[in-house]
């Protein structure tokens, strides 16, 4: 585990806000496919591309852009480690958040499918209509806000540079995971871990 000065307040925080796809469960989606199906340029941002578009052109590319995530989320699975860092965490009392670019709803199948439910609270879980899209760091603000605490005083977590933009943009402190230990984005990284189990065994 890569770690920062002051890594041990970062575990020690009682609010802490994950990533889900790729972050609480196994990456699945192929990205380069998803853009091909819904005519978004190589390399573009994909909900950024489809909020571009006229009215009736990003209706029928979001519902099938909500076709694709339902069918993926179908089939996910959680990530290493994943159960056993929500229950550790759980047990301490730390109140736990889901901030995704996916929808609500699906999020909360995925929670579900992935035995991840019973430790985040509904109301925690904000997905693309709750809150404008990472690296906006409002959902992180907006959890915060409901939380009653400064978001100088959450931790977010996640596996790309989205979750660790919007996490820096908020104040939060950021963790990134990555299974290829790349660590891509040390900028705005506190915490650099390869599985929520590793994870798991620093809070141990």
């Amino acid at each position: 585990m890569d770690r920062s000065p002051g890594w041990g307040d970062i575990l020690r925080r009682g609010h802490w806000i994950f990533d889900l796809d790729g972050t609480l469960t196994v990456a699945i989606h192929d990205f380069a496919q998803i853009r091909a199906v819904l005519g978004v340029p190589e390399g573009m941002d994909i909900l950024g591309h489809l909020e571009s578009l006229p009215e009736a052109e990003a209706l029928v590319a979001k519902r099938k852009l909500g076709e694709i995530e339902d069918e993926l989320a179908g089939r996910t699975e959680p990530a290493v480690g994943a159960l056993g860092l929500m229950q550790l965490l759980h047990r301490r009392g730390v109140r736990l958040g889901v901030l995704t670019r996916n929808t609500r709803s699906n999020a909360l199948r995925t929670l579900g499918r992935i035995g991840l439910s019973p430790y985040i609270a509904h109301c925690d879980v904000l997905g693309r209509e709750e809150a404008p899209a990472k690296p906006d760091p409002e959902g992180i603000l907006k959890l915060a806000l409901s939380w009653g605490m400064p978001a100088s005083a959450l931790v977010m977590v996640g596996d790309y540079g989205f979750d660790l933009q919007t996490g820096r943009a908020a104040g939060a402190a950021t963790i990134h995971v990555d299974p290829t230990r790349a660590f891509r984005w040390p900028e705005l990284t506190d915490i650099a871990v390869g599985t929520l189990a590793e994870l798991a065994l620093a809070l141990a």
